[in-house]
């Protein structure tokens, strides 16, 4: 393909605001879209996304915009929003544009009302462009910032795929390239999830060991999901899998893992939410991968036990206590 040197955004919250920063810093001009106007004013005249980013100046290569049309210039374009609403985004941009640009999926989740992964979303939606997969270990300030940071690219076409490399990339966003489009999104939605479990063990006073065995045995639930989807198991030893894991469940930056800490010392899920701008996205994924997992028979407790807490009343103690009683059994 053709240089990338125009890039449009869909989704102008902390993570498509930092992408912009990225691309910016790369040399490329950037186009966010926003569906809030105090963020595209925030953005156009005062250089900062005060509601979602603050305290982080944006480079004047960045332009905001609530029109949608105005990505039909783009190279590129980069689907930063939230996971449950990436089917009305692009739907709505699907009518919009009239260009080709690929598409980068850069939501982490599993659709609820469906179970399908984002590719499988867009792809119903959108099924004349190429798509691509960001993912990986990112808190969306430090990127924003320079800080150094890797991801997983994912995409089929392996040209396609340095092209948006070569765009994105820079001394201190360094994406990596994988063909397992599957992998790197199934890492990227269950990370969330356990880094809430995590969270929970945290809040509860469980202790570092606890932690590190609800990522380990997380990691191993990650890794049955995905290769029952035809993922490769080296994909979820990387940056989209294990590495994210670790980073969401590590570091109180994580909205999920947060979340999952003010739950285990004993706030409600109302209360967390309702205090927060931010989303959570294993909040909504959890009862959609448990879906998925049941759907090809994949065993995953603790997703399942985070899902119960979250959505059917389970008392934490006690699910706790289920998951400490299941029986020994080999590792692998």
């Amino acid at each position: 393909m053709t240089s990338i040197e125009h890039i449009g955004i869909v989704g102008a919250g902390a993570w498509g605001t930092a992408l912009a920063a990225a691309a910016a810093r790369a040399g490329r001009s950037v186009t966010l879209w926003a569906r809030e106007e105090d963020v595209v004013v925030s953005i156009n005249d005062a250089r900062e996304n005060a509601r979602f980013l603050p305290g982080i100046a944006l480079d004047a290569a960045i332009t905001a915009s609530g029109d949608m049309a105005v990505l039909g210039s783009a190279d590129l374009i980069l689907l930063a929003t939230p996971a449950q609403h990436l089917r009305a985004a692009a739907a709505d941009f699907t009518g919009e544009l009239k260009g080709a640009a690929p598409l980068v999926i850069c939501a982490k989740g599993v659709e609820l009302k469906s179970g399908a992964l984002m590719s499988e979303v867009v792809r119903e939606v959108v099924s004349d462009r190429p798509l691509a997969v960001l993912s990986g270990p990112t808190f969306a300030a430090e990127v924003a910032r320079g800080l150094p940071s890797a991801v997983t690219l994912a995409v089929a076409d392996n040209a396609l795929g340095e092209a948006i490399a070569a765009a994105l990339g820079g001394a201190t966003f360094r994406p990596y390239l994988s063909d397992d489009m599957i992998g790197a999104q199934i890492g990227g939605a269950l990370k969330n999830v356990m880094a809430i479990a995590a969270g929970i063990a945290i809040g509860r006073g469980l202790g570092e060991n606890a932690r590190a065995a609800i990522m380990t045995r997380g990691f191993a639930e990650m890794v049955r999901l995905a290769r029952a989807k035809g993922a490769r198991l080296e994909t979820l030893a990387g940056l989209s899998g294990l590495g994210d894991l670790v980073l969401t469940c590590s570091s109180s930056q994580s909205r999920n893992f947060s979340l999952g800490v003010a739950l285990g010392q004993g706030e409600s899920l109302a209360d967390i939410l309702g205090a927060r701008d931010s989303v959570a996205e294993g909040v909504t994924s959890a009862p959609a991968i448990v879906a998925l997992g049941k759907n090809l028979s994949v065993d995953l407790p603790i997703t399942e036990a985070v899902d119960a807490v979250l959505h059917q009343g389970a008392d934490i103690g006690e699910t706790i206590a289920a998951l400490l009683s299941r029986p020994f059994r080999p590792e692998f």
